[in-house]
């Protein structure tokens, strides 16, 4: 038996806790010049330290050699909202949302689910980062935290009509535990729809 609870990303599991803000989040307003990044071998880099600082303190991206290396995911977003302008490392070209894509679909096949999911939890004002290994996708912070707490959940993406077997979320439950961290499921739909799912105990019979 799967014990799921309906629940927003909060400990308080009130299901108006994922809301959308009332107001756009500090993504869109805070960073009002657009940010240069090319794309090479390793990824997407911005090299302007003030640049570095600004996405940095927001929870984006991780230090590379005096850059700031963004995942497909974080470049997607900030793509998205007209805040970053990639180019090609070689050509010197801007690269569009949709090359971006398409070259993190070429490493991940979960690509495009990893975005709406990352794309959700930015847009509710949640900073989310890289995840554990065993299937958790994002590391999520509760909002005014990221900086001066650990992350507080684990986020498990589970895509419509692609099977997860127990046993799988049966030891990644055990890890999120072992870590003191609630471990929330993000089911999304064929239509990109999706709901959060707060898993606390998980029973086979």
């Amino acid at each position: 038996m799967l014990n799921v609870c309906t629940t927003a990303l909060v400990s308080r599991l009130e299901t108006t806790a994922l809301k959308q803000p009332e107001r756009e989040t500090e993504t869109t307003h805070d960073i009002e010049l657009k940010i240069k990044a090319s794309l090479g071998k390793k990824g997407v880099l911005v090299s302007s330290p003030e640049d570095i600082e600004g996405l940095s303190s927001r929870g984006y991206g991780v230090s590379e050699n005096k850059k700031l290396l963004l995942t497909f995911y974080e470049a997607l977003f900030l793509v998205s909202k007209h805040i970053l302008q990639v180019e090609d490392e070689k050509t010197g070209k801007e690269v569009s949302f949709q090359e971006l894509l398409k070259r993190f679909q070429l490493v991940d096949e979960d690509a495009w689910v990893k975005y709406l999911i990352y794309r959700d939890l930015r847009s509710r004002g949640y900073v989310a980062r890289e995840g554990f290994g065993l299937g958790i996708d994002f590391r999520v912070y509760e909002r005014g935290e990221y900086g001066k707490e650990t992350a507080r959940y684990l986020i498990f993406g589970i895509q419509e009509g692609k099977p997860v077997s127990v046993e799988e979320l049966a030891r990644t439950l055990k890890y999120a535990q072992s870590l003191k961290k609630k471990l929330v499921l993000a089911v999304i739909n064929r239509r990109g729809e999706i709901v959060y799912y707060s898993l606390s105990e998980l029973t086979l019979k």
